[in-house]
């Protein structure tokens, strides 16, 4: 296998999860694999664990990926650490399919010299999103990274000690008063593929707002989002 290319002119690529239409999602397989390709970014979700640490992991819940069946915000990190996931053939049996720390994740965008698009999972206390913001600068990688998150008041607190750090929030839906929340906090926009038109994209960049959408792997979507003009597709397989 490998990944689907589409004409997308100046639009930048995000790896969803990593390069997950070709490796076992969120893991640093699916990252590296991301890091040999054209992607501009990868993207992954962080949790914070019962113990007060950082793993990266999309769902609440171990069950989908993992078979064995623990929460991962009540869980300690070194448990949630030694669980093997499920290959992308319903296997269990790589050792290197785990879920990995935000500093490896870090290490390999940092590597491979791509945008680390970070989702905040659920909500925050404000002090754990600047512990995360601390943690990645003392990598030297704070200003190659774009948080995005459903949870706007993770992004609001963000703001407050990082006025400038590129944040997009996170939406499925396109409501009347979208343009005026994001404007409130100078934050840039990522929403589900479908809810976009070509009539919203125009109304989204005349107010000088940035557009990535989420999850596009049809590539006639792809190349109708590019000529919308949208900035930034982010996908499973698309390149």
């Amino acid at each position: 296998m490998n990944t689907t290319k589409i004409n997308k002119k100046n639009v930048l690529m995000v790896a969803h999860r990593g390069c997950s239409g070709l490796e076992r999602e969120n893991t640093n397989a699916a990252f590296v694999a991301a890091g040999n390709r054209s992607y501009y970014g990868i993207e992954t979700d962080i949790h914070v664990t019962v113990d007060g640490k950082y793993i990266l992991f999309h769902d609440d819940t171990t069950t989908r990926l993992c078979i064995d069946e623990m929460t991962i915000e009540k869980t300690t990190f070194d448990t949630l650490r030694s669980l093997t996931l499920i290959d992308k053939d319903g296997v269990k049996g790589r050792s290197d399919l785990r879920m990995p720390t935000l500093e490896e994740y870090i290490g390999i965008c940092k590597k491979y010299d791509k945008v680390a698009v970070l989702e905040l999972k659920n909500a925050f206390e404000k002090e754990q999103v600047y512990e995360i913001c601390e943690k990645i600068e003392a990598l030297e990688y704070l200003d190659k990274v774009i948080f995005i998150s459903f949870c706007y008041d993770n992004l609001v607190y963000l703001r407050e000690k990082y006025p400038t750090q590129a944040a997009q929030f996170l939406t499925s839906k396109y409501t009347d008063d979208l343009i005026e929340k994001l404007k409130a906090y100078n934050l840039d926009l990522d929403i589900r593929h479908t809810a976009l038109t070509e009539e919203n994209v125009k109304e989204l960049k005349a107010a000088g707002i940035v557009i990535n959408c989420w999850t596009v792997d049809n590539p006639e979507d792809g190349e109708r989002l590019v000529e919308w003009g949208v900035d930034y597709i982010t996908t499973n397989i698309l390149e």
